[in-house]
């Protein structure tokens, strides 16, 4: 109950959601109260926010501090274990494997598989547990498409009963003990996620994926004209955002290493 409260209260007050929400009472008092001033300037801020969240230097500065915190890993040392964190997905069995992974899964699943094989001999762990409409597990649907890459089950291992980040952590630890491995996930959401396993005592060295921010050269038109890629981009920011707030509430420690 307390995690299906979390997940709609949290999607509520993203970007898109919380915009939307600001404008339809402003459109409510414009409509159906005499408060028509109050009314305008709902709808006028939430225009402009859900504008300016729409454009790209806007929400690329927004993101790019949170995905930069950790470079792409560069296989300076050897690992027994990757573990790559569970994410969008479904299952349909008539499409191509690669296609049942949404959102930020089959970046995260293709950066695992390069350093699974950076790292001949090692395991690749998926995580994740079945959304209540699925008869397949996040970490299944992972599996299933590493398997469709080449990938032997042999080497795979997954863990199917967590639900979110910090259960993710704790099944980690019950599988691998303190093993170093590198913990694969999207470059904004890893340094939530480090703080998860640091402080379940284990050893994660990072491996971002998925990044998103853009710093390189794009068209003119691209930065200027408001686009649902760049308020995806905002949504990332407000996505963690929010995470953390909730790690602060549980009483984490909102610093990698520290208790």
């Amino acid at each position: 109950m307390l995690f299906t409260l979390k997940k709609v209260i949290g999607g509520m007050i993203l970007p898109l959601p919380l915009m939307l929400l600001i404008m339809g009472v402003g459109l409510a008092l414009v409509w159906f109260s005499r408060f028509q001033k109050t009314g305008k300037v709902c709808l006028s801020l939430g225009w402009l926010a859900l504008l300016l969240l729409s454009l790209q230097p806007v929400a690329d500065r927004l993101l790019k501090p949170i995905e930069d915190q950790y470079p792409t890993w560069q296989n300076t040392q050897q690992v027994e274990y990757v573990v790559v964190l569970g994410g969008g997905y479904t299952w349909n069995p008539q499409w191509a494997p690669s296609s049942n992974l949404i959102n930020n899964s089959l970046p995260r699943l293709n950066e695992g598989v390069r350093l699974w094989l950076a790292n001949p001999g090692s395991k690749l762990i998926f995580t994740g547990a079945r959304a209540k409409t699925n008869n397949v597990s996040t970490a299944e649907a992972g599996a299933r498409v590493a398997q469709s890459l080449g990938v032997p089950l042999s080497d795979i291992i997954t863990l199917d009963s967590p639900k979110d980040t910090e259960e993710e952590a704790a099944a980690v630890k019950q599988a691998i003990g303190d093993a170093p491995f590198l913990l694969v996930t999207s470059a904004s959401h890893l340094p939530r996620a480090m703080i998860f396993f640091q402080q379940a005592g284990l050893h994660p060295l990072p491996a971002p994926a998925n990044q998103l921010a853009i710093d390189s050269p794009l068209n003119p038109w691209e930065r200027a004209i408001p686009s649902p890629v760049w308020l995806m981009h905002s949504d990332r920011v407000g996505y963690e955002t929010l995470g953390r707030v909730w790690q602060w509430l549980k009483r984490a420690s909102g610093e990698p290493g520290q208790e």
